[in-house]
């Protein structure tokens, strides 16, 4: 049997059915329920045309369904497409078009966008609508999800080949959302990790994960693992969901866009919780503070079962950490890495100094100069970092940006994300950054390209460039240096009416957090953007 994430999860609902799978807001799913559910779910997206390599759009918070969501679309050899909750209606209908979606399973929430926008997304086949509480009535066509999944039979089983596709949606650097590729099969044995990281061998055949999950069960290892960040990127459902269920584990989400500390430690004590899944000092800050306050109040939390704190995609500083180890004495991981592929890792707890954006390189990682040659450990050079390990088949739809992202080396293939690094004499990397323009906000992507054209459709906006600057709870801010048409010069609009003005195009994350006003917004001769101009004006004038 190929390594599958159907597969797979069936395999380990035989062996661990009556153990806990999913739980949220106080409902607990077996392993055998997600099972049963996950294929009841199937059943009703192939009833309405949901085949092998179709496409499902997945528009809810963390939650239960999210993850039944998935394994019923694996079960049919379907790829869930994860949709980003805070997109306004253009940003949805981009990507839903662009992923060639045929089914939309949202919250009840979001109704009145999927109201909105069904007109213009003549693919969807079927909308199945999650009660949230939120009381949000069903529109015209759309089916109940609970419903629908009650009065369903079970899909029966079968075989699933690898090699059918998976697929995350993360951010390009045009500023539009990309659909990464990977063998289902190859993916799915990736994420078999977390075996090793609790000092188990990691399975080569698909066969042998029933005894390993036995084992782990026995030992009383199985992970509990809660992703504090959305299941809908990365993070949240490779390392915080997918990585532990391939376990055995538990997976406890909470059905809410906010970040909330105190919450989230009563749920480490409460659940007795094992992993937790954050994103850089965005999380990791707040987190502190709670864990002082709660100290200094006299009622400090429970974190004893806490063993792994995992953050990827983001800055997580060394002082940080430290203020997390100063609580509670566990390993943090701090992963470098992208969707397009895993790069390197820096691992500390309290006899291992946490250190910031220096990680140790993964197997089969290089750094590369630009000419393609390897760079020399302790050498000072910059390069780009490269991975040969699991490698995308490539972008969606996107073959030219495909072939400059997934490209060989002297015979060997390998995945540029973008991110630069210097190699340190001891082999171990310094992080350096992105070499697009992207800006990463709170473990959020905003690229300045889809920003500035937002805010140049307002009439009194002349040009604008967009730069990210230095925060210390998000990593970085959005700030946007415009220059105004004279014929508006004399009623300037002010930053509020300029924010609610683009609040209409882009998620609130995108917004510019200030606006620097210049005469005129500098360009090269050629029309292209200046942006270590446009860096300096923003520094100095928010100095």
């Amino acid at each position: 049997m190929d390594f599958h994430f159907a597969n797979a999860f069936e395999l380990i609902a035989d062996t661990v059915p009556e153990r806990p799978a999913l739980l949220c807001d106080g409902q607990v799913r077996s392993w055998h329920e997600f099972d049963t559910r996950a294929a009841r779910l199937a059943t009703v997206l192939e009833q309405h045309g949901i085949d092998a390599g179709a496409k499902v759009g997945l528009y809810q918070y963390n939650c239960n369904e999210y993850t039944e969501s998935h394994l019923a679309a694996f079960k049919l050899g379907a790829v869930p497409i994860n949709v980003n909750y805070r997109y306004q209606a253009d940003e949805l209908v981009y990507l839903l078009d662009n992923a060639d979606a045929q089914a939309v399973i949202f919250h009840g929430e979001f109704a009145p966008r999927i109201a909105e926008i069904r007109d213009r997304l003549p693919r969807i086949r079927l909308f199945l609508q999650i009660d949230d509480g939120s009381g949000a009535p069903l529109g015209p066509g759309v089916l109940d999800y609970a419903a629908a999944v009650e009065a369903a039979p079970p899909r029966a089983r079968a075989p699933r080949p690898g090699s059918d596709v998976y697929m995350l949606y993360t951010g390009g650097t045009t500023g539009m959302p990309k659909g990464v590729m990977y063998a289902n099969g190859d993916f799915c044995q990736s994420m078999t990790a977390g075996f090793a990281v609790r000092g188990l061998p990691r399975p080569e055949r698909l066969e042998a994960l029933p005894a390993l999950v036995t084992q782990l069960a026995e030992l009383g290892m199985a992970p509990v693992s809660l992703p504090a960040c959305p299941q809908m990127h990365g993070t949240g459902m490779w390392i915080g969901t997918l990585i532990p269920l391939l376990m055995g584990g538990a997976v406890l989400t909470r059905r809410t866009p906010h970040f909330d500390p105190p919450a989230l430690f009563r749920d480490v004590a409460r659940h007795r919780v094992t992993d937790l899944v954050i994103v850089g000092d965005a999380f990791a800050r707040p987190m502190v503070a709670e864990l002082d306050a709660a100290r200094d109040r006299g009622e400090p939390h429970d974190l004893s079962s806490l063993a792994l704190v995992t953050s990827s995609g983001v800055m997580w500083s060394a002082e940080v950490k430290q203020g997390l180890l100063a609580h509670h004495d566990m390993m943090l991981y701090d992963a470098m890495g992208s969707t397009e592929g895993s790069m390197g890792a820096n691992v500390s707890n309290r006899q291992t100094p946490a250190q910031t954006a220096k990680f140790a390189l993964g197997e089969g990682v290089r750094v590369f100069t630009d000419d393609d040659r390897e760079v020399t450990p302790g050498s000072e050079e910059i390069g780009m970092v490269a991975t040969s390990g699991l490698v995308p088949l490539g972008y969606y739809k996107d073959p030219e940006k495909s072939a400059r992202t997934f490209r060989e080396v002297r015979g060997v293939r390998y995945a540029f994300p973008g991110d630069y690094a210097r190699v340190e004499a001891d082999g171990t990397i310094t992080l350096l950054g992105r070499g697009s323009q992207c800006i990463n906000t709170g473990g959020e992507k905003v690229f300045t390209e889809e920003v500035e054209e937002a805010a140049k459709r307002h009439p009194a906006v002349q040009d604008c460039l967009v730069v990210g600057l230095p925060d210390l709870r998000f990593g970085n801010r959005v700030v946007a240096v415009i220059s105004l048409t004279e014929a508006s010069l004399p009623d300037d609009p002010d930053d509020d009416r300029l924010r609610d003005f683009m609040r209409t195009q882009l998620a609130g994350y995108k917004l510019p957090r200030a606006f620097v006003r210049v005469p005129r917004v500098q360009r090269a001769p050629n029309g292209k953007a200046d942006y270590k101009w446009a860096r300096r004006v923003a520094e100095e004038a928010l100095s």
